[in-house]
C-alpha cells in the first residue's frame, strides 16, 4: 500500500517545533504536542532537535541530519529513516517498530528501552550505541556495525545478524534465541549469561569472547564458529572445554 507524505514546509515545520517547545516546558500545560505523522520531512535538518513524545509514526525523514537530536519516548512506528543521521541522538523508550533504518548512521546513539521489533537496520552503523534492554526481536542488522555497543539484555531474539560486526560488544544477559549470526564478527564480545538456544552461528568469529555461562549454547553450536585460545567458555561436561 502507498502512503501519501505530505512535505513539511519551513515555516510550518517552525510552528510547530515552537507550540511544541512550549508543550514541553510547560509540562503539557500550553503548546501542543507535534503531530508529524505520514509527514515527508526527507532531507532536512534537525541536528539537536527537541522531539520528545512527537508524533512521527510512518513520516519519511530519508537522509534527514538529526544528530543530537532528542527523540525519548517518540513515536516512530513504521517511519522511513533510510540513510538518517542521528549520531549521538537520543531515542531511550523511543516506538521504532517496523520502522526502516537501512544505512542510518546512529553512532553513539541511546536507545536503551527501545522498541524495535522488526526493524530494518541493514549495514546502519550503531558502533557505540546504548541499546540496553531495547527490543531488537526480528529486526534485521544484517552486516551492520555494532561494534562496542551495549546490548546487555537487549532482546535479539529471531533477529539477523548475518556478516554484522560486534567486536567489543556488550551482549550479557542477551537473549539471541534463533538469531542468525552466520558470518558476523563477535571478536572481544562479552557474551556470559546469553540466551543462544538454536542461534545460527556458523562462520561466525567468537576470537577473544567470554561465552561462559550462557544458556543453549550446543557442541555442534560450538563446532560451527572461529575461535581461538582466549575464547572462554564454562566448563562442559564430555566437551573438554576452557573454563578459563
Amino acid at each position: 500500500m502507498t502512503r501519501n507524505h505530505p512535505a513539511a514546509h519551513g515555516a510550518d515545520l517552525a510552528r510547530i517545533l515552537e507550540a511544541h517547545r512550549r508543550y514541553l516546558e510547560s509540562e503539557r500545560r500550553d503548546g501542543t504536542r507535534a503531530d508529524l505523522r505520514g509527514v515527508d520531512l526527507s532531507q532536512m535538518s534537525l541536528v539537536a532537535a527537541d522531539l520528545r513524545r512527537a508524533r512521527l509514526a510512518h513520516a519519511r525523514l530519508d537522509g534527514a541530519d538529526c544528530d543530537g537530536a532528542n527523540l525519548q519516548k517518540a513515536n516512530l512506528v513504521g517511519a522511513s529513516l533510510r540513510g538518517v543521521g542521528l549520531r549521538q541522538a537520543d531515542l531511550s523508550k523511543a516506538r521504532l517498530s517496523g520502522a526502516q533504518l537501512a544505512a542510518a548512521d546512529l553512532t553513539g546513539a541511546r536507545l536503551d528501552q527501545a522498541d524495535m521489533e522488526f526493524a530494518q537496520l541493514a549495514e546502519a552503523k550503531l558502533s557505540g550505541a546504548y541499546l540496553c534492554d531495547a527490543d531488537l526481536s526480528g529486526a534485521n542488522l544484517a552486516a551492520a556495525d555494532l561494534s562496542g555497543a551495549d546490548l546487555q539484555r537487549a532482546n535479539l531474539r529471531g533477529a539477523d545478524l548475518r556478516g554484522a560486526r560486534l567486536d567489543g560488544a556488550n551482549l550479557r544477559e542477551a537473549r539471541l534465541g534463533g538469531a542468525i549470526l552466520s558470518g558476523a564478527s563477535l571478536r572481544a564480545c562479552d557474551l556470559r549469561q546469553a540466551y543462544l538456544r538454536v542461534a545460527k552461528l556458523d562462520g561466525a568469529d567468537l576470537s577473544g569472547a567470554d561465552l561462559r555461562e550462557v544458556t543453549g549454547l550446543t557442541p555442534a553450536q560450538i563446532g560451527s564458529i572461529r575461535r581461538d585460545d582466549r575464547t572462554r567458555f564454562s566448563p562442559v561436561p564430555g566437551l573438554g572445554g576452557d573454563d578459563g
